[in-house]
């Protein structure tokens, strides 16, 4: 007979001692449980000890967490997280280095677990951890575990981070942090607390920002502890998105800068270690946050009484037409170049950018297209509009169109997030990258135009194309821009037909195979079977027109059949041109259905 649920079977240990056996009964309070092992042991005051499991992370068995006792457990009889945090408490306030360090040291493995970390805290340790750090004479293993512990401790949510509001020790921590060389546990735990602090408190971030030499921040990228380039990393970020307003424009050139941008490919992407989550996490929000740089200008309208505006689009114009003065240029051969440029509205072309988004942003590509890419932007614009108007792309509406593609697939405008890790390495290559991503795009929409023959009417249909080429070569993860640009070309319109079809294909074979479609086919079955028999009745009663091929293989005049309304002869016989099946009584011949061959009978008597 099986122990009832209740009961678990496990083992509990103490030094010194035999190991027992008991049946541990989840509906008695742990209390009364210790109490009894203590017993069994003859060892007195109960009320000092606890249950601890022996692997993992040996944390206390409490009431909230005995549900996860499971039979066969080992666990250990030790002393309570009250009694075992006095105890430290009392060796780390004391004289001896030794004791001290051996105190921080077991501290730092216990803290993970919040029962006793609650209990260290609700006896003020964090004070004594803090007194340490602000003294400034410790600087190597007993700094290292303290910092270790007071990250561990405040990781639990438990202690407000308006104690460091001082400043003292946050000086202190970003000390440490300004050093060129420090000693990697201590740097580790430092960048740590600096991350936290700016996440959790504007005041502490103020002090933050005016001790902290942010170029140093770049270095610690540089150094090959992934854990220490994690956390550098993870402050840079917090740095920009905790900011306030006056100070973004200053946080966004951290964030940008060449230096910082050329490290990360060096010593995190490019440094032959696989790249862990964490890491993968930080790399996420940065290339979000650089790409959320451009959403005030994806969400700004053209302002048609902005000179400067209206000058980009004449530079767009002379780029592309620059044999032609601008001065000797009449308003209606304007509105032509404009049409030529692909413009929607080619008497006002600003009218085309007053939808957001994409808004300024796509002339922003555009102009970038024009000066850096100059002969292929002419290429472009002189190649469509050499063609009828019906099939040439349209650059202006393409262009523009395209950035609000790109947008929604680099998701411009949305926060990072909490957990993703997406990022993609070639975005960190260039400073320009949105803009360089763009000039490839939008060439392969040329291209791709002119692979579907496309028209004016099937300008919707390519960008969805364009979007699954995209969203496609993106998942191969290219490093470069030019290994994206190759990805992009042998994608062709041909193979995206042969991929979509695939795709239906496996979608559909793993539809038909779910027991409720199979169940349903199956219960359907005899009625479509007869509705098919009915509809090939039907057909052959109406009759069908055919030509007759006579013996020398040409094809003479048209005869018809059609099939009896009993369904048992057909009736046939030869036609006039260009006329519909006559009636069943005119038709001469006759066959009965039952005396045809079987091969031709056949497909009847399958109905």
């Amino acid at each position: 007979m099986p122990p009832p649920s209740d009961i678990v079977k496990v083992a509990v240990q103490r030094p010194g001692a035999f190991a027992q056996l008991i049946d541990l009964d989840q509906k008695k309070p742990l209390e009364r449980i210790i109490k009894e092992v203590c017993e069994s042991w003859n060892v007195s005051d109960s009320e000092s000890y606890a249950l601890q499991f022996t692997d993992g992370a040996q944390i206390y068995i409490t009431e909230k967490n005995r549900h996860e006792l499971k039979n066969g457990a080992i666990l250990h009889l030790t002393f309570s997280a009250r009694k075992t945090a006095k105890q430290l408490l009392e060796k780390i306030r004391g004289p001896g280095s030794n004791e001290r360090l051996d105190a921080l040291k077991q501290l730092a493995k216990l803290s993970i677990d919040v029962t006793l970390a609650v209990e260290f805290l609700n006896h003020h340790g964090l004070e004594p951890l803090m007194f340490i750090v602000e003294g400034g004479k410790e600087l190597g293993e007993i700094l290292a575990f303290t910092l270790t512990c007071i990250v561990e401790l405040m990781d639990h949510g438990y202690a407000s981070w308006e104690r460091f509001c001082q400043g003292t020790f946050v000086k202190k921590v970003v000390s440490y942090v300004n050093k060129t060389s420090m000693d990697a546990t201590i740097l580790h735990y430092s960048l740590s607390l600096l991350e936290s602090m700016l996440q959790c408190n504007n005041h502490l971030y103020l002090i933050i920002i005016s001790e902290l030499e942010r170029p140093q921040l770049i270095t610690h990228l540089a150094v090959s502890n992934q854990d220490i380039q994690t956390n550098a990393l993870a402050v840079i970020n917090a740095l920009y998105m905790k900011s306030p307003l006056e100070k973004k424009q200053g946080m966004a050139k951290l964030i940008t800068q060449k230096e910082l941008r050329q490290t990360i490919l060096s010593h995190v992407i490019h440094n032959g270690r696989r790249i862990h989550t964490d890491m993968a996490h930080q790399l996420h929000v940065l290339q979000r946050l650089c790409l959320n740089l451009l959403e005030m200008r994806m969400l700004i309208k053209m302002d048609p009484h902005d000179q400067s505006q209206r000058d980009a689009l004449f530079d767009l114009r002379n780029i592309a037409f620059d044999n032609m003065e601008l001065q000797d240029r009449h308003k209606s051969v304007y509105a032509k170049d404009y049409k030529k440029l692909g413009f929607q509205d080619n008497v006002n072309p600003a009218q085309d950018f007053m939808v957001t988004p994409p808004g300024m942003l796509a002339l922003d590509n555009m102009l970038y297209f024009a000066h850096q890419h100059r002969s292929a932007y002419v290429r472009l614009v002189l190649e469509n509009s050499c063609r009828e108007d019906r099939h040439e792309c349209p650059f202006g509406r393409s262009s523009i169109e395209l950035t609000r593609v790109l947008c929604e697939l680099l998701q411009i405008g949305v926060p990072p997030s909490e957990t993703a890790q997406s990022y993609y390495a070639m975005m960190f290559t260039q400073e320009h990258a949105f803009e360089e991503f763009f000039c490839i795009c939008i060439q392969l929409l040329n291209k791709t135009w002119k692979e579907m023959r496309a028209t004016q009417e099937d300008f919707d249909k390519v960008i969805q194309v364009i979007r699954e080429q995209i969203q496609r070569a993106l998942l191969v993860q290219p490093e470069k821009f030019e290994q994206f640009r190759k990805a992009l070309q042998a994608l062709t319109y041909a193979d995206i037909l042969k991929l979509r079809q695939t795709d239906r294909m496996n979608q559909e074979q793993g539809d038909f195979k779910s027991p409720p479609i199979r169940e349903l086919r199956e219960t359907i079955r005899p009625e479509i079977l007869d509705l098919i028999k009915q509809q090939r009745l039907t057909r052959l009663c109406e009759g069908t027109l055919f030509r007759r091929i006579g013996r020398s293989r040409r094809q003479d005049k048209l005869w018809c059949c059609r099939l009896s309304p009993n369904h048992k002869v057909f009736h046939y016989g030869d036609v006039d041109e260009d006329s519909s099946p006559p009636a069943i009584e005119t038709l001469p011949e006759k066959c009965e259905r039952d005396v045809l061959p079987e091969f031709l009978v056949q497909p009847w008597r399958i109905l």
